[in-house]
């Protein structure tokens, strides 16, 4: 190229010498206006634009190429820089998530360790109220509300609505293991000051679990003294009468199995065992009271005009002996049977009128005289309590009245001893006052 330009440049000279002073100048023109470029014979002009932009690609694409290997030279190096940083920043966001999450691992076992506590109290306080309700259930089973009164369990133990009170629920049984005091209880709104409030809650009702346990045992243990004193005082009264009734029942039977007391550790069962015992007692003696003639055989205020004993006969007016009482009272008011028992007699005897004979078993029997009606017949089963027939005046009678006989074995017996002592179990009235009154004077 320089050969060829050197040689341009001589011919160029030449012709210039050679040329006049216009062509002289004409040819300076064209030189300062372009760039001729001749190679093999052949010239080859370019203006100065058009050169510089040729000028001006070569600089860029030399820059491109030596901008372009010194990346591929670096770019390794710079990829791995890169590449470090990102894995540095990584590395501490992965410790610092890391550390966040043992942070709430170590809550949450804290949350978890003391929700499970809190769930362990809560079963343990569902299975302690079951038991309570199974108590209240033996209670009521064994004694009537009227003896022993009810037993109601405070309202902290099961409030009708505890989401009006403000308390926390305690759920039943069917929920399940796991059921939540409270619909936050455990969830992403536990808070440690509602966990200990939940606490307070379950420490309140375990309190008012202890009161009822404590009043279940004291109502037991006055069944039991009842039983036991109704026992004794029925023991008492048929001593007094010299009765000895026969306490095998009828229709009954089975195989002998000893009555083993629960141990000391289940104190309720062992009392409810206790007092078992002590009502199968008074029961059994309750039975035999039944057949043994204590209640007054006329309702209302009882006026005694003839007692049991000697007396001035009323139609003959000498001594005769008196085998009953004679009550008197209204035609036609309701007389009842004094006993349980059989009517062995109904209709017309004699002296008696009309009358009414009961065969209580053991021994036992009473005779209903005078009446101006009878409701039974003979073979009639009767109950305590039963009207038998209507006050009159038939038969050796002087006017409107009862004549009431007890008899043992036959033999007539004084009614009052037994009536007196049916008043002393039933709750008093006016024979036991003739009895006290009785006693004062001898």
């Amino acid at each position: 190229m320089s050969h060829w330009l050197a040689s341009q440049w001589q011919r160029t000279g030449r012709t210039l010498h050679d040329r006049p002073d216009a062509d002289r100048r004409k040819a300076g023109a064209s030189k300062a206006s372009g760039y001729t470029f001749e190679h093999a014979g052949r010239q080859i002009r370019f203006g100065p634009v058009v050169f510089w932009i040729a000028v001006g690609t070569v600089v860029i694409l030399a820059g491109w190429t030596v901008t372009t290997a010194t990346y591929f030279a670096f770019s390794n190096d710079v990829i791995k820089g890169i590449l470090a940083r990102q894995a540095e920043q990584q590395y501490a966001y992965e410790d610092r998530i890391a550390e966040l999450r043992a942070q709430i691992d170590r809550t949450t076992s804290h949350q978890l360790l003391d929700q499970q506590q809190l769930e362990q109290k809560l079963d343990q306080l569902l299975r302690r109220a079951a038991t309570l309700e199974a108590h209240t259930m033996a209670l009521s089973g064994i004694a009537d509300a009227t003896t022993t009164g009810s037993l109601r369990a405070p309202g902290p133990i099961g409030p009708t609505r505890p989401e009006a009170q403000g308390s926390p629920r305690l759920p039943a049984q069917s929920r399940g293991h796991g059921a939540w005091l409270d619909p936050a209880f455990g969830g992403p709104n536990w808070k440690p000051q509602k966990q200990a409030d939940i606490g307070k809650e379950l420490d309140r009702i375990e309190a008012s679990l202890d009161l009822v346990e404590r009043r279940q045992t004291a109502a037991l243990d006055s069944v039991e003294r009842q039983y036991e004193d109704k026992a004794r005082r029925v023991r008492s009264v048929l001593s007094e009468l010299g009765l000895k009734l026969d306490s095998t029942p009828r229709a009954t039977g089975g195989p002998f199995i000893p009555v083993a007391l629960p141990p000391q550790s289940q104190s309720f069962e062992r009392t409810l065992t206790r007092a078992s015992i002590a009502r199968a007692y008074a029961d059994d003696v309750s039975a035999r009271l039944a057949a043994v003639p204590l209640r007054q055989p006329v309702s209302g205020e009882i006026e005694i005009t003839s007692p049991f004993g000697v007396r001035v006969d009323p139609f003959l007016h000498v001594a005769a002996m008196h085998t009953g009482l004679d009550f008197r009272g209204p035609s036609g008011e309701p007389v009842h049977a004094t006993a349980a028992g059989t009517v062995t007699s109904a209709g017309w005897s004699g002296g008696y009128g009309q009358m009414v004979e009961i065969d209580h078993g053991n021994g036992l029997s009473t005779r209903y005289g005078h009446l101006s009606e009878i409701d039974v017949a003979i073979g009639q089963k009767v109950r305590a309590g039963q009207v038998i027939g209507r006050l009159g005046s038939t038969g050796r009678s002087t006017g409107p009245h009862l004549h009431y006989e007890t008899r043992i074995e036959g033999e007539a017996v004084n009614p009052e001893k037994f009536l007196a002592a049916g008043a002393k179990l039933f709750g008093g009235g006016q024979f036991a006052q003739r009895v006290s009154r009785r006693e004062i004077q001898d």
